[in-house]
């Protein structure tokens, strides 16, 4: 714990720091701006924070603020957290869900339009587009996120689709206590931020990399000069054509990684042949940079 809070101050952190205001900033005005206008219930634990919220105010007519109930949903999970995923992770999670639930309780709801069409997209967006900026930057917005990245590490599944599934129990409880409308629309919502979730957070969609190449010792060297990633070489390869020998190398990377893998393509063989194939499911071992 010491040694996290003497690197707090380290640049990469406070530039981590920043990132958790944008998340806090942009779930708070999905919340304010679209959610609570139109009726609609979030994903993940502010979705949950949603419901619990509503059940006291209808049944018990308790004002319980969504923002801390939020922060009391996240403490157990927390725990998940530091012994399951990355102790600096949850860390920094933390400071990411109190943000987020202080913004929430401080910016005030803003009625642009009751529509819960254009609610249910636009706060998705949002929401979606803070979770993946999120994740992208080494963060979470904290509750089901801890448990579809613990999945995600154990399974390789899209993190969006793990969340997709979550949120639609959390959106049948808000239809069986609130009315199918309700859950419907959320319903929507959830589709597009988990969505916008997957198109922002590239560094788990996969792709599976086939380069044919006379050069291969040259391309080997530089691809792993610039990529922290497994090559299979296939030698005695020939064309059909010239009759030639060759060779061919398989890898895996990442879609964040493709830019450098072109840049590498770029400097050892710009002759060769590169077969790109998206979206695969990978089993065993893959390395994965610790959140």
């Amino acid at each position: 714990m010491k040694q996290l809070l003497s690197d707090f101050f380290h640049a990469d952190y406070v530039n981590r720091f920043s990132f958790s205001l944008v998340y806090a900033l942009l779930a708070s005005v999905a919340l304010n701006f679209f959610y609570e206008p139109g009726n609609i219930y979030a994903n993940g634990a502010t979705g949950l924070a949603q419901i619990i919220s509503t059940v006291f105010q209808q049944f018990f007519h308790i004002d319980f603020p969504i923002g801390w109930v939020l922060l009391l949903i996240n403490l157990p999970l927390f725990v998940l957290g530091w012994f399951k995923i990355s102790r600096r992770f949850t860390v920094f999670t933390g400071i990411t869900v109190v943000l987020t639930s202080l913004f929430m309780e401080f910016i005030p709801t803003e009625v642009l339009t009751t529509d819960p069409i254009i609610c249910a997209i636009f706060g998705g967006v949002l929401t979606g587009a803070g979770i993946g900026y999120a994740f992208k930057n080494g963060l979470s917005s904290g509750g089901l996120d801890f448990i579809t990245i613990y999945i995600r590490k154990k399974t390789g599944r899209d993190v969006g689709s793990l969340a997709i599934i979550f949120n639609g129990m959390i959106m049948f409880a808000a239809g069986v206590l609130f009315g199918w409308q309700y859950a419907l629309y959320s319903a929507l919502s959830i589709f597009v931020s988990g969505k916008v979730t997957d198109v922002v957070y590239t560094k788990q969609q996969k792709m599976q990399v086939m380069i044919i190449t006379r050069q291969p010792d040259i391309v080997v060297e530089t691809l792993q000069s610039h990529l922290r990633r497994g090559i299979t070489i296939i030698n005695n390869a020939q064309g059909a054509y010239t009759k030639e020998g060759e060779k061919v190398l398989f890898t895996i990377v990442t879609r964040y990684e493709l830019p450098l893998l072109r840049q590498a393509m770029k400097e050892s063989d710009k002759e060769a042949f590169v077969s790109i194939t998206e979206n695969v499911q990978i089993l065993g071992n893959f390395y994965e940079e610790e959140l």
